[in-house]
């Protein structure tokens, strides 16, 4: 079945964050073109609306629970997917990966301890630190041969007996960078030395760019296995995040049950049933629909690759290998972040996220949402141009 990704579908007046709250989260005109927050534009798998609408058409929609299906869809994706041989004993449940990665650190840490990020990277990591008392540390990514990369002699420097956890964003937003077995093994060797626990937020794991292959953290050893949580979801990947649902997956009994206690004590546990059969519908029958996405995003990435080498080469892009995000370098401009923002947001009158946000060596950089119909990036970066033409 050929599924239509051009297909323009006006979302504005429908609730929705990326259309209809652009100038309360970012100051942008109500008519700018959305290129900022991470969901995409494009209708949701058929396989996905039919299992909603069954659910809806039943009529009751009363507490539910999590059926077989639900496991088991879950551990047949990791295994096709990723080569990762997961347990149903493993898994838990979000009602989204931020939620998951915050309850981690509240039920593992203790305010005052030490948890390391590597930015620039998701900004709710540093929220979710910072919020719940905790103190971030900066062990900022290098770029270099344009691709961020992890400074491990810095990563040593940072440790100290306060730091008791690393949030690994694998793969990287805003960056796109896919880390390799190699970068991994030698991340875990560190935690695993120094006792750190790892959160890995892995929730782009699906929008992967070949040749690269995403590798679980939790599969590079037993040891890194016992030493992490994983927090999931298909929702970037099929573009479902409304539906507020994620999994957890967390080797260690012990680590699991502590998690657990911590989801059920404010009953955050139970799920959108809706949500559920969502993620069912997704990983088991889903992956024609993703395949032709991936293919689609990949088309929509080398046009943008290749109009701002011709166009625009004050700006920089850094070339994703995973993500319907693309990290651009605008530092060659010499705008600071006001700049920045009037440019995009004010002359180009196109909705970007300013790469400051998200911490330490984002600053000069944006971050560009690719994630919709072609015609809408060719539109986006043909307002960019023609500004950009009249400085």
């Amino acid at each position: 079945m050929k599924f239509n990704f051009d297909e323009i579908i006006d979302r504005k007046n429908t609730n929705c964050i990326k259309y209809d709250a652009m100038e309360l989260y970012i100051n942008a005109n109500e008519n700018a073109t959305p290129m900022w927050v991470a969901d995409m534009d494009f209708r949701a798998a058929p396989c996905i609306t039919e299992a909603i609408q069954k659910k809806l058409d039943h009529g009751v929609f009363g507490y539910g629970i999590k059926p077989d299906a639900f496991y088991n869809s879950i551990t047949n994706w990791m295994h096709k997917r990723h080569g990762w041989n997961i347990k149903k004993e493993w898994i838990s449940f979000s009602p989204g990966v931020v939620a998951g990665f915050t309850i981690a650190i509240q039920q593992f840490t203790n305010p005052g301890d030490k948890i390391i990020v590597q930015p620039p990277v998701y900004f709710p990591f540093s929220h979710s630190i910072n919020d719940t008392g905790r103190q971030l540390v900066n062990n900022p990514l290098k770029l270099e041969n344009g691709r961020l990369q992890i400074d491990f002699n810095e990563l040593i420097e940072k440790i100290t007996p306060d730091v008791k956890m690393l949030l690994l964003c694998n793969p990287h937003n805003p960056g796109g960078s896919v880390w390799k077995k190699e970068e991994l093994k030698k991340l875990s060797e560190i935690c695993i030395k120094n006792n750190i626990l790892v959160v890995s937020d892995e929730i782009h794991a699906d929008v992967i760019f070949a040749p690269n292959k995403h590798i679980p953290y939790a599969s590079i050893s037993e040891k890194a296995a016992q030493q992490s949580i994983t927090v999931m979801s298909h929702s970037k990947t099929f573009n479902v995040a409304g539906l507020t649902t994620s999994y957890v997956i967390i080797p260690n009994k012990q680590l699991l049950l502590d998690y657990n206690r911590a989801l059920n004590i404010p009953h955050l546990g139970m799920g959108n049933i809706f949500g559920i059969e969502a993620l069912i519908a997704s990983y088991t029958n889903g992956e024609e629909w993703l395949e032709q996405l991936l293919s689609y995003l990949e088309t929509n990435t080398k046009y943008v690759i290749d109009f701002f080498e011709k166009h625009l080469n004050k700006m920089t892009v850094i070339i994703p290998e995973s993500t319907f995000l693309i990290w651009i370098d605008c530092r060659k401009t010499s705008w600071n972040i006001e700049q920045i923002n009037d440019f995009f947001l004010n002359k180009a009158n196109v909705a970007v996220n300013e790469g400051s946000i998200f911490g330490a060596g984002g600053e000069g950089f944006i971050r560009l949402n690719i994630g919709c119909p072609l015609s809408v990036v060719e539109k986006a970066l043909k307002q960019i141009k023609e500004s950009f033409d009249k400085l």
